[in-house]
């Protein structure tokens, strides 16, 4: 298994024909180990508003009597299938670990079971790529989907992760629909999955109390500052690592099952005090995924940092961390779940914008 992966934050044509602006894809995997491709409401929009290449296909789809929302599909849809054919070579290579590319489902299911199951299931038949994902959130609603999905064979990019108690309830829905699968008599050995624990966002979060109200003038709140989120996401790991020893878990590995590897997200630094590469050289451990914006790749290859395991030697500490904002007010379930509710909104907010922006294409067809 892969000591860590590094996976690119980011998808758009200009990425896939030349680079543009960007680096090229192909580049990237080429030159800077990429073995796999993230994407998300957010990026989608900002690719398919900003960009004269799809404005053609937008036109001709419309001609052909399309809705907005199936000229959305279509484009998406284009763009992953592209992007896994283009790394064909990294999951053949890898036996199904890498070479993955992420599709989510409409953000605006993410309170939706039924609704989530069906787009997934649709997507999944539609890109009809071995090195597909498709991302589900985490939600309450989220993880029966995640059981189903997986059971009938869809692997799955578990996202918006933002808390331990949360994790393990999306590991638990992983390691449910594989027995359910196998209830049924069917093989697990081609369904992959990773968790996508949400990093960069608690750090603001938590920060930002830190410096406020009645925590700004402590001490203690200042040492606080910037340990949060390499905390949260370190215990998350450690009880990845108790899951994969347990009994339950090896009766799965035994009949080929992949473990559901953790995948570290958001962890483009949102604070320029802090080292720009510190949620990836922070966060390196066996069989994790790190996904990153072209800029936190180019800043961790630049700074020459080592790259060594940076988890398991702070398992400790990271309880401490928790343990000590617990002691000053600062309770981490509430601000997981208060940073899942702004994270779905996040998503919502640029896909209703694309919406628009398609609509005001396909009317001036």
């Amino acid at each position: 298994m892969l000591f860590r992966s590094i996976w690119l934050d980011d998808l758009s044509r200009e990425r896939l024909i030349s680079g543009g602006s960007s680096r090229a894809l192909s580049e990237l995997i080429s030159q800077d180990s990429v073995v796999g491709v993230t994407t998300n409401p957010a990026i989608f929009s900002s690719a398919i508003s900003n960009s004269p290449l799809y404005r053609g296909d937008i036109a001709t789809l419309a001609q052909r009597g399309l809705s907005v929302e199936e000229i959305i599909t279509d484009l998406t849809c284009a763009d992953v299938t592209a992007a896994c054919d283009l790394f064909t070579e990294t999951h053949q290579r890898s036996r199904g670990v890498d070479g993955r590319v992420s599709i989510e489902v409409d953000p605006r299911f993410a309170r939706n079971t039924e609704a989530t199951i069906s787009q997934a299931r649709e997507l999944w038949q539609r890109i009809n790529r071995a090195n597909l994902l498709i991302k589900v959130p985490a939600t309450m609603e989220g993880l029966p989907a995640i059981r189903q999905l997986i059971s009938e064979g869809i692997s799955v990019n578990v996202t918006i992760i933002f808390s331990v108690s949360r994790y393990r309830q999306v590991l638990d829905s992983y390691i449910s629909g594989l027995e359910d699968r196998l209830a049924r008599g069917l093989p697990v050995s081609e369904i992959h999955s990773v968790a996508s624990f949400f990093v960069s966002r608690v750090d603001t979060e938590i920060d930002s109390r830190l410096r406020s109200g009645g925590h700004a003038s402590s001490n203690s709140s200042k040492s606080l500052e910037g340990r949060a989120a390499l905390a949260n996401a370190r215990l998350a790991y450690q009880h990845f690592q108790e899951i994969s020893s347990s009994t339950r878990w090896r009766k799965l590995f035994e009949l080929g099952a992949m473990p559901q590897r953790p995948l570290w997200a958001s962890t483009g630094v949102k604070d320029p005090a802090y080292a720009p590469g510190m949620y990836v050289t922070e966060l390196i451990a066996p069989e994790t995924v790190n996904t990153m914006p072209e800029a936190t790749l180019v800043a961790v290859k630049e700074s020459g940092s080592k790259i060594r395991e940076s988890i398991t030697e702070h398992f400790n500490s990271s309880h401490q961390t928790i343990a000590e904002l617990a002691g000053i007010g600062i309770d981490i379930e509430e601000v997981a779940l208060k940073l899942e509710n702004e994270g779905i909104e996040k998503f919502i907010k640029p896909w209703l914008q694309l919406i628009d922006t398609v609509e005001i294409g396909r009317a001036h067809v």
